[in-house]
């Protein structure tokens, strides 16, 4: 079986979904895993940016480094090539539905969907707020990021 490829999506890809991909590659390190991840912004005001300081600062602070990732835009291709593809809110997952193929492989989801009792919700977007929004989306990322090694470790 192929490996996953799971990509995390957001507005700017400089917040919610680099973060995401973070905690992501650090559970499915742990557990052994072998993917391939990445993450995008449907929108494309920050591309080839690095991470806002404080989603830095944050990632930091559980012992990744994500000074190096750079945001990118959401584009068609992506949901052809990769496996899953994880949105933080709804009006992004239907910016993202409104640019898949016909026929795509991969269907975009909402990220808190993986997590029992938040199916539906999304994961709000800290870029406003303080370093205490920054904490509490990735409380929800690395929840997530968990349940979802959990999934593919059970059944792929």
């Amino acid at each position: 079986m192929p490996c996953p490829a799971i990509l995390f999506v957001c507005l700017g890809n400089i917040c919610r979904s680099p973060l995401a991909e973070a905690a992501f590659r650090q559970a499915a390190e742990a557990a052994g895993l072998v993917v391939k991840v990445d993450s995008a912004g449907t929108g494309d005001w920050h591309v080839g940016k690095a991470p806002d300081r404080r989603a830095q600062a944050t990632a930091l602070a559980a012992g990744i480094d994500i000074s190096g990732y750079r945001a990118r835009q959401l584009e068609p291709d992506d949901f052809g090539w990769f496996t899953h593809i994880f949105v933080m809110d709804h009006e992004n997952l239907a910016d993202a539905r409104a640019i898949a193929p016909a026929g795509a492989r991969a269907q975009p989801v909402l990220l808190l969907d993986l997590v029992p009792g938040r199916e539906g919700e999304a994961v709000a977007d800290p870029y406003y707020g303080g370093q205490d929004q920054f904490a509490a989306t990735w409380a929800d990322v690395s929840a997530a990021a968990h349940a979802l090694v959990t999934r593919l470790q059970s059944h792929g």
